[in-house]
């Protein structure tokens, strides 16, 4: 089974590096209490790991 990520952005982006805000950009967030679902990928999880702070992750069995 596949595993997705359900990824809800819990704060905002705004006085961050510019970094996390391209991150936050290319997980498709862009305001708190955004959601969105990926794939649990190895490149998902490594922009997740930038943005932990702003970020809440939920698995889901797909």
């Amino acid at each position: 089974m596949a595993k997705q990520l359900k990824i809800k952005q819990t704060k905002s982006i705004i006085d961050r590096p510019k970094r996390q805000k391209r991150t936050i950009e290319a997980l498709g967030l862009g305001r708190p209490n955004y959601v969105k679902v990926h794939n649990d990928t190895p490149q998902i999880r490594g922009m997740i790991n930038r943005v932990s702070h702003l970020v809440v992750v939920e698995e889901i069995e797909k």
